[in-house]
C-alpha cells in the first residue's frame, strides 16, 4: 500500500484530477505523463520523481517512499520540487525538506 502525505502537493494541472489520479495510482493502472514527487529513498538526496508508470512493477510499487507531490507532467513535477525546497528553504532556513514534512504534520495535530 501508498503512503500518501496527509497535505499532499498538487501541481495546477494535476489539481483537477486530483482524486482520480490517486484512485489509479492506488490501483496501480497505467497513466500517461502523471508524476509523484517522493522523499528520497537515498538520504543523500532530498525527493525523487517517479512516473506513475514505473509503480507498475511490483518490487517498486511495495517499497515506494511516501508520497508527497502529484503532478501531470514532468516539468511540472519540477516546479512543484522546487516549491518544496524553497518553502523549507524559506521556513528552516536550510534543505531538511524530510524534517520540514514532518514538523508541518506535528504542528497540525
Amino acid at each position: 500500500m501508498l503512503t500518501w502525505y496527509k497535505k499532499l502537493y498538487v501541481g495546477d494541472t494535476a489539481k483537477k484530477k486530483k482524486d482520480k489520479i490517486i484512485q489509479k495510482v492506488n490501483r496501480r493502472k497505467p497513466q500517461l505523463e502523471v508524476y509523484l514527487i517522493t522523499l528520497a529513498s537515498n538520504p543523500e538526496n532530498l525527493l525523487e520523481i517517479i512516473s506513475t508508470n514505473q509503480l507498475m512493477q511490483k518490487t517498486i510499487y511495495r517499497r515506494c517512499p511516501m508520497i508527497v507531490g502529484l503532478a501531470a507532467g514532468y516539468w511540472e513535477a519540477l516546479e512543484l520540487v522546487q516549491q518544496i525546497v524553497a518553502e523549507t528553504y524559506g521556513t528552516q532556513g536550510n534543505t531538511d525538506v524530510r524534517g520540514y514534512l514532518e514538523e508541518r504534520l506535528k504542528k497540525e495535530k
